[in-house]
Formats: C-alpha cells, structure tokens, sequence
C-alpha cells in the first residue's frame, strides 16, 4: 500500500468519483517519486477544457481518479535517477511522453508513440501503476502525466521546464497547455504569410491564446467567432481586428462580407463543434489552411464536400499540443510575455482550490476565459 512506502506523503486533491459527479476535495496519499519522477508542490494549476471532458466522460479517463494538467510549483522531492532537476527549483509541468519513439527522438513528443495513454486515457504511470490512493484504495492519476488539481504531484522530470521565480504563478501555470496549444497553432502551424485573412473559431482560452500568436505574424485580418459576447469584447483586446457572433449571425456570409468575398486564407478551430469545424473549412479560399485543435467527443465525425477540398486545394491539418515542444516553447512564450507582447493576464481568472466546482461552473458557463486554482493553504 501506498500509505506504507518509505518517502510517502499525504496531500489534499480534488477527486472525481464517476463521470459527471463534482470535484470534492480529499485527503489522499502521494506515493514517493520513482526513479525518474520528481515531486512538486504546487501553486496553481490551470482549468482546461480537457479536464471537464475528462470529468463528464467525454474523454475516457478511468475513474475514480484526479485531474488537472496545467501545474506550476517547485520541486520538492526527486527520483535517485534525476540529475537536471534540482530540489528547490521553480517547474511548469506540461504533457509527458515516452523519450524513446521516433517522435520523441526528433523533439516532437507531442506526437509521441504512446502520448494518448500517458496523457488522456491511461489513468497511471505507463506500468499501469498509480501514485495516489484514499482510504487503501487507488486512485486514477497522471492525467496528462501528473493529475495537478492536487497540492502535491509526482511526475515524470521529462515533463518539467525550468521557471523564473518572479513571474505569478497564475500567468505560468496556463503555459503547460492551453496557451502553449494556441499560440504555438498560430506561429509554427499556420503560420500565416503577411497581409492574409484568418479566423479562429472558438474565443476559449484556447482561441484566445491562437489570436495573440496571430497577432504576432504578418496576418492583416483576423477575425473571432463565438457564441459569447463578452469574450467577443476580449477577442478585440487580444489581437482580433472582427468578431462574429455566431449565436446571432449567419458565419459564412459575416466572413465574405468582412472579406469582401475573397475568403479564408487561413483558420484555426479550436472549439470542437463539428459544424464550427466544417465553417470554417468552407470559409478558406483555394489554398488556404484549416488548422484543426478542438476535439469533439471520441468517435465523433465532421463532413466535407471531398471534390471541393481537392479542387481548391485546401489543407485541413491536424494538432496536438500545436505541435510544441514545451522545452523550447514555454521559456519563448515566457519571454514574449516578458515583452508585452503576450498579454496573459487577460485571460486569467483566479479560484482558491477550494473553489474548484465554482471555476468550473463559470468555465463551463462563458463567464470566465482561463480558471485558474491557487494552492493556497488550509
């Protein structure tokens, strides 16, 4: 049993007892780190939308079980075989992956061999085994390798990147995946050429931070569309130079009309609505580029007219994690917000732990961008 291993250690997370049930905040036991894990103990943690599938079902992440992949905090115990880490170090923690395939090898570890079990569905360390348990009984862990919606992590050092200490723990903690998804979907997928017309569909945490990368390429026109006003409103601050509502507007005569007909070079969808997706192919002009990052339930299939994407010679691709290597990804976004030039603090809204069902809620509901829990004590 956990509660029996030398170096283990209690902690409080936020445990998930079914699909659709609340978070509810437990004492639980932290197994001591393996070999090449170390043990963060965290100061916030983001709120993604990958969470509230996992929560609802909608990703099969086995349950009972602990979510939350967006960590920041500081190394406070590691395996005998990790040398780069230092206890005491300031960590953001990203997605894991095996270190060894093809992918891995060529610095691309988000399309890692094994990245859908490590990450999404496989409820433990990739033996199977899991580092938490409450009351002697086992819980699912290591959602996207560290299940953070926790005071303390044991994670996979692999996954973690040295941080400064002078920058708020809620504008680091979203840099594990949602900006770094969006911004980089921008920048290094789309890559827009100067004076094109792009769009993002969906204005989440997600899409916000796909237009602040797209507001930094050469990009003449870029437009949001949502069903929520008040993010709307936001996208204009960050990067957007239209907004469409699509709650109230016809999208695709509100983008030949803001295009003057010409259409789409480039979109990114990041909403995982199926007929958002097939908008937004239908939008591009020949040639343009459908960047595709929201994902919809599993199983679940989007239509399109083949002859058209193969006459227009459209391109619909593909990305996870926006294709980042968060080892060279997360200090460049760092150094951009540095600048001025990622305005993150826009996005993010602040909840103690204890809070966590509340940030859901108002996730769920529009009323937030980017939920992000502080590990305050108690």
């Amino acid at each position: 049993m956990l509660t029996e291993e030398p170096g283990a250690r209690e902690t409080q997370a936020a445990v998930v007892a079914a699909p659709n049930e609340p978070f509810v905040l437990r004492t639980v036991t932290l197994a001591a780190p393996r070999p090449d894990e170390v043990v963060v103990e965290l100061e916030a943690c983001g709120m993604c939308h990958a969470d509230l599938s996992a929560q609802s079902g909608s990703i099969p992440f086995p349950l009972p079980g602990v979510l939350g992949h967006e960590g920041v905090g500081h190394v406070v115990d590691r395996g005998a075989g990790v040398t780069d880490v230092e206890i005491g170090q300031r960590v953001v923690i990203s997605f894991t992956s095996c270190g060894h395939c093809p992918a891995c090898i060529d610095a691309r570890p988000s399309y890692c061999r094994e990245w859908p079990v490590l990450n999404l569905v496989g409820g433990g360390r990739s033996d199977g085994s899991s580092s938490l348990c409450c009351e002697g009984r086992p819980l699912h862990s290591h959602f996207f390798g560290q299940s953070s919606f926790s005071r303390h992590v044991a994670t996979a050092a692999r996954g973690v990147i040295p941080v400064p200490e002078d920058i708020p723990a809620t504008i680091l903690a979203p840099l594990g995946c949602g900006i770094q998804t969006g911004v980089c979907a921008a920048t290094d997928v789309l890559r827009p050429a100067n004076g094109d017309r792009v769009a993002v569909f969906g204005a989440g945490a997600v899409g916000m931070s796909a237009l602040m990368g797209l507001a930094l390429t050469g990009a003449a026109q870029i437009i949001a569309v949502d069903v929520h006003p008040q993010r709307l409103a936001s996208a204009l601050e960050l990067g957007a130079t239209d907004v469409i509502d699509a709650s109230r507007q016809d999208v695709a005569a509100e983008i030949a009309r803001l295009t003057g007909g010409a259409g789409l070079n480039g979109a990114i969808e990041t909403s995982g609505n199926r007929g958002a997706l097939e908008s937004a192919i239908a939008a591009l002009a020949s040639t343009g580029t459908c960047v595709v990052i929201g994902v919809p339930a599993m199983g679940e299939r989007a239509s399109f007219d083949v002859t058209d994407v193969v006459a227009r010679g459209l391109h619909i691709v593909g990305t996870n994690q926006g294709d980042a290597n968060p080892r060279t990804a997360i200090p460049r976004l760092i150094e951009l917000y540095r600048k001025g030039r990622l305005p993150i603090e826009k996005l993010v809204s602040s909840f103690t732990f204890d809070q966590i069902n509340e940030a859901r809620a108002a996730s769920l509901e529009g009323r937030v961008i980017k939920a992000v829990l502080t590990m305050t004590a108690g």
